[in-house]
């Protein structure tokens, strides 16, 4: 027996439009400060990584997808009926995302993500890393990957990592360690164990769901794009406040995690981010796996 793909949820114009425009507005909000610096050339250590570590520009943000199973109505001559993804719906005059053809295409890929996202959300979050990943990129090594003084001298820094246990998860982080570092971590993450080793309490993991969500591409709502970008934005901010940096000039307080009473701070931070990337991720997962 044939079952019949469930009935897609149809928008009707002013409605759908109204989301783009919303979605339109909030996007360049977010994207506002980075693309004035771009324009006068001008960097920040905190807030363009989303830009350059990801490589995903700000148009990547501004545009609006209704997300898979959703119709646009009286949008057949609508411009975004010429963009890759998008198919005549079922409704006479309405469009929608090629979820078929994006899946077709790129089921690897999606079922890459889906098995990374599932493999993290079902994992206990753990909480003792404390952002030293930060102080193992610097540890033993005069160079540094940004181009902001370190809070303590370089032997005081590297004592704060011998000083600690490294219990790094994340392989796009535990990469950028410095040779001399990388026998203190507990783990060695490869990116075959990254999701044997993801865990939902991991900043990076965390920041990661945008990255996810954008390779999900027109499947992922504007919306839900958004959000983990936010999300990533806002944990950038810990990820950097919590490291040697000092970044005083550019207005953070540091969270000395060499302290006690910094890594209490971290680790409420910490545990808000894990709470909120694990809403985001459950979104992920019921858009990748459906």
């Amino acid at each position: 027996m044939t079952i019949a793909p469930p009935e897609a949820q149809v928008l009707a114009g002013g409605v759908w439009r109204e989301r783009e425009s919303a979605h339109e507005e909030r996007a360049r909000a977010l994207t506002a400060a980075h693309r004035a610096r771009a324009a006068r050339r001008e960097t920040h250590p905190v807030e363009d990584f989303l830009f350059t570590y990801y490589s995903y520009k700000p148009a990547v943000l501004h545009r609006w997808h209704p997300g898979a199973g959703v119709e646009l109505a009286d949008a057949a001559t609508d411009a975004r009926a010429e963009w890759r993804w998008y198919r005549p719906g079922r409704v006479p005059g309405a469009i929608a995302v090629d979820g078929e053809g994006f899946r077709a295409e790129r089921g690897a890929l999606v079922t890459n993500v889906a098995r990374i996202l599932r493999a993290t959300a079902g994992r206990a979050a753990g909480f003792g890393c404390f952002g030293l990943h930060e102080w193992a990129m610097v540890y033993r090594k005069p160079e540094h990957r940004h181009p902001v003084p370190l809070r303590l001298a370089q032997d005081a820094t590297d004592a704060v990592v011998e000083a600690h246990d490294l219990r790094c998860t994340h392989f796009d982080a535990f990469r950028f360690f410095t040779p001399a570092a990388v026998p203190r971590n507990r783990d060695t993450p490869t990116r075959e164990s990254q999701a044997e080793l993801e865990q939902p309490g991991c900043l990076h993991a965390g920041m990661d769901l945008y990255k996810w969500a954008v390779k999900l591409g027109p499947l992922v709502p504007g919306e839900v794009l958004l959000d983990a970008f936010e999300l990533a934005r806002d944990i950038r901010v810990l990820d950097m406040r919590a490291s040697p940096y000092d970044l005083a000039e550019w207005g953070y307080d540091a969270v000395r995690i060499e302290t006690a009473e910094g890594k209490a701070a971290y680790v409420r931070e910490q545990r808000g981010f894990a709470e909120r990337g694990q809403v985001v991720r459950a979104r992920l997962i019921e858009i990748a796996g459906g």
